[in-house]
């Protein structure tokens, strides 16, 4: 009789230290999630702060800087998830912007402080990319735990929910017409 109770008592032990371990490891990965977004946050602030500056740059070329740098500004303001893919998409518009007027104006194009900051761009546009893989890694390792027995019977007494991933909006999904 006192083997059965020990027994008992030790699988009890396990299911709570297993439980415990579960729940942990899907906090651990909320964590990660949250610094993944972080991430995005970090990168779309330095893609706004190089933008601000190529617009600063571009001034005395460009006749509606008011109205781009007030949304560069705007830009940095905290929000959502789905707002930053909003607002993502409206930083690309306004980097095309910043490319015709180069365009426009070949002494711009020529300025070393414009080539600089595009390369500022570029390396921003790569850490930015690679916030969103990271972000959307940590979300699927994430979402799989959620829905795979056994950790999904901690995960729904938890209350955890499913989190979404980083999605490019239709207009980046469109194809880009390039005329020449």
């Amino acid at each position: 009789m006192p083997f059965i109770i020990a027994a008992a008592v030790l699988l009890v032990l396990l299911i709570i230290v297993w439980y415990i371990s579960t729940l942990n490891n899907l906090r651990i990965m909320q964590v990660k999630i949250e610094e993944a977004e972080s991430g995005i946050d970090v990168a779309l602030t330095k893609r706004s702060d190089v933008l601000a500056k190529m617009l600063d740059t571009c001034k005395g070329y460009m006749k509606h800087e008011s109205d781009l740098f007030s949304r560069v500004i705007e830009l940095r303001k905290g929000m959502t998830l789905s707002e930053k893919a909003r607002i993502n998409a409206d930083m690309d518009d306004l980097q095309k912007q910043i490319n015709v007027t180069a365009e426009a104006y070949p002494e711009l194009r020529s300025s070393e402080t414009f080539v600089m900051l595009q390369k500022s761009i570029a390396d921003v546009e790569e850490h930015l990319q690679a916030s969103r893989r990271a972000y959307n890694g940590n979300v699927s390792r994430y979402n799989q735990k959620l829905v795979s027995f056994p950790a999904s019977v901690v995960a729904n007494a938890a209350g955890m929910k499913r989190r979404d991933f980083f999605e490019a909006s239709e207009k980046q999904r469109e194809d880009i017409k390039i005329e020449f």
